[in-house]
């Protein structure tokens, strides 16, 4: 299917709305452009208490179980069990790289570009790690930096779609649009039809105001096996941004706590009453 264009009433008002995408998705600080919406609300004392008591114990480096059961736990204690590992021996690179993941989870850009750093350090072709300096890049709306990191990536597994995509993020934010579809397109045929890329090409074109086609990619990712929640909560936003404030808060009131739901929606209905219609 061929998506049509949705063009805006003027530069002007195409300004402003890609503006206030812009808003949303680093006053929120999350990750772009793959997630837009927070959908975690706080964890009961009760959950704490249970998962606590699940947690391995940080006296000394972990069994293989233990390293599988992190991944269980809240974004800081995730963190903290990550951070005595690597502690333990800055040559283990799996605990560095992930310190680095977890960091980044928390919003802590700089550090968690740093941690990566550190790992390659010690392997400069660490591929992982490679791609998590490049993410915590473009989670912080500096992807001049990640070009580096995502095209050692490529050049070393040229047939994974992830830095790719990674790329695609890096290129968008610099402003080579041109660059940056080539990366999308090239990661989704390595990867036909991943929700992942459609979503972040999706957001791409939402961010310069073609909502129609963003909403087909959306529609198309949401669709696929692996789409996440936050993939859903795109879509909702995409679909507000066009005055369809019913479909998007059906989604809304499906994947969001009832008060994040609520906030969200309020958003939309102001940002769709200030987006001009085509």
């Amino acid at each position: 299917m061929c998506p049509t264009r949705t063009s805006l009433a003027s530069p002007r008002a195409h300004q402003i709305a890609a503006a206030a995408l812009l808003t949303l998705i680093f006053g929120l600080g999350l990750s772009v452009p793959t997630v837009l919406w927070a959908s975690d609300g706080p964890v009961p004392a009760k959950a704490m208490a249970k998962e606590a008591a699940g947690k391995p114990k940080l006296n000394g480096r972990a069994t293989a179980k233990d390293r599988q059961q992190a991944d269980r736990l809240d974004p800081l204690a995730r963190a903290g069990f990550w951070a005595q590992q690597y502690s333990l021996d800055e040559t283990d690179l799996e605990a560095g790289t992930r310190l680095a993941a977890a960091l980044r989870g928390l919003g802590q850009y700089d550090e968690a570009v740093e941690t990566a750093k550190q790992v390659l350090v010690s392997d400069p072709k660490a591929y992982e790690a490679l791609l998590e300096c490049a993410r915590a890049y473009t989670a912080s709306g500096q992807g001049f930096y990640a070009i580096e990191p995502a095209l050692k990536a490529v050049n070393l597994k040229p047939r994974d779609w992830r830095p790719l995509s990674l790329l695609g993020s890096a290129y968008e934010q610099v402003g080579r649009d041109a660059d940056a579809i080539g990366a999308y397109v090239q990661a989704l045929k390595l990867s036909r039809d991943n929700p992942a890329v459609l979503s972040n090409l999706a957001l791409y074109y939402a961010g310069r105001g073609d909502y129609g086609r963003a909403e087909d990619l959306l529609r198309k990712a949401v669709n696929q096996p692996g789409a996440t929640v936050q993939i859903r909560q795109n879509l909702s936003l995409v679909l507000g941004y066009q005055g369809k404030i019913g479909e998007a808060e059906k989604i809304l009131r499906e994947t969001l706590p009832p008060a994040m739901a609520d906030n969200n929606l309020a958003y939309l209905k102001a940002a769709a009453s200030l987006t001009p219609r085509p």
